[in-house]
């Protein structure tokens, strides 16, 4: 099976786009371009404000320090 050399960028672009769509554009009747162009500045600048680094995979367990502790202790 082929996988494109940018096919996980696609996947969050297809995520940012939900969500982006979700905001702006879904559920809503525009009168002219202006009024889509207000919408779709309005959904981008609260997206900045809410967006974070994006991390791959799960964050690292803590340690175990009351196994160990009770190891040290018998």
């Amino acid at each position: 099976m082929f996988v494109p050399k940018g096919a996980c960028w696609l996947n969050l672009r297809e995520a940012r786009w939900r969500i982006f769509h979700r905001q702006a554009l879904a559920g809503k009747a525009f009168a002219d371009p202006e009024e889509i162009a207000y919408a779709t500045a309005v959904a981008i600048t609260q997206l900045n404000t809410r967006s974070r680094p994006w991390i791959w995979g799960r964050p690292a367990p803590e340690p175990r320090r009351r196994r160990r502790r009770f190891a040290h202790l018998l």
